[in-house]
C-alpha cells in the first residue's frame, strides 16, 4: 500500500492536538476533515492511475481539497 500524501497531521504537523480536539468536539469540523481526507484520497488514487479520470475532474478536486484545506486552516488558527 502506498503513503498518501497531503494528510491533514502531515500538512499542520504543529497544528495535531487541535485536529484532534476539534475532530472529537466540533461537527463541522469533523466533516470537513472527513471531506478532506475522501477527496485527498480520490486525487491520490488518480494521480496515481489506481482510479484515472480526466485532467479537468482532477483538476477540480485538486481545487475542493485546496478549499477545504484553507477551511480547516482557518479553523486551526482562529483564536
Amino acid at each position: 500500500m502506498s503513503h498518501t500524501p497531503h494528510e491533514l497531521h502531515e500538512e499542520f504537523p504543529e497544528h495535531a492536538e487541535k485536529l484532534t480536539e476539534l475532530k472529537t468536539t466540533d461537527a463541522h469540523f469533523a466533516r470537513l476533515a472527513d471531506e478532506y481526507h475522501e477527496i485527498n484520497r480520490a486525487v491520490h488514487r488518480a494521480e496515481t492511475n489506481v482510479e484515472p479520470m480526466d485532467d479537468l475532474a482532477e483538476t477540480e478536486m485538486r481545487k475542493k481539497r485546496a478549499h477545504l484545506k484553507d477551511e480547516i486552516y482557518a479553523m486551526l488558527t482562529k483564536v
